[in-house]
C-alpha cells in the first residue's frame, strides 16, 4: 500500500520561503520518477518540479531559479524548497510518484497520468 504524506505548507508573505516534504511509504523514492504539482482555485493542475527516472530535474518556467526539488533516499522523502515566493504561487501542492517511470520531454504529462498522489498541502502567499 503506497502512501504519500505531504507537509510543510502554510501562509507566508511574498518573498518568503517554505519547504514542502513528501514522505513515502510502500514506495522507494530512489531512482523513481517523482514530482510536485499544484492547483489553484479555478485553475487546472500544473506541474511544478520533477525528478525523472534518470534523475534529471525539470521545472516549470514560472518557478525556475526560485524552487528546488530534491530527494533524501535515506529518509525516503521528496522535498520542494520554495524561495522568493509570490502571490501567484498560492495553491494546493501535491506530491506524485510514478507507477512506472517517466522520461523525455513530456515528463509532467507522463507523471500526471500515471501516479500515486498525496493529499496535498496548502501554500498561501500574500
Amino acid at each position: 500500500h503506497v502512501q504519500l504524506v505531504e507537509s510543510g505548507g502554510g501562509s507566508v508573505q511574498a518573498g518568503g520561503s517554505l519547504r514542502l516534504s513528501c514522505a513515502a511509504s510502500g514506495y522507494t523514492v530512489n531512482n523513481r520518477c517523482m514530482g510536485w504539482f499544484r492547483q489553484a482555485p479555478g485553475k487546472e493542475r500544473e506541474g511544478v518540479a520533477l525528478i525523472d527516472s534518470d534523475n534529471n530535474i525539470k521545472y516549470a518556467d514560472s518557478v525556475k531559479g526560485r524552487f528546488t526539488i530534491s530527494k533524501d533516499n535515506a529518509k525516503n522523502t521528496l522535498y520542494l524548497q520554495m524561495n522568493s515566493l509570490k502571490p501567484e504561487d498560492t495553491a494546493m501542492y501535491y506530491c506524485a510518484a510514478a507507477y512506472f517511470g517517466c522520461w523525455g520531454g513530456t515528463v509532467f504529462s507522463q507523471l500526471s497520468r500515471s501516479a500515486y498522489w498525496g493529499q496535498g498541502t496548502q501554500v498561501t502567499v500574500s
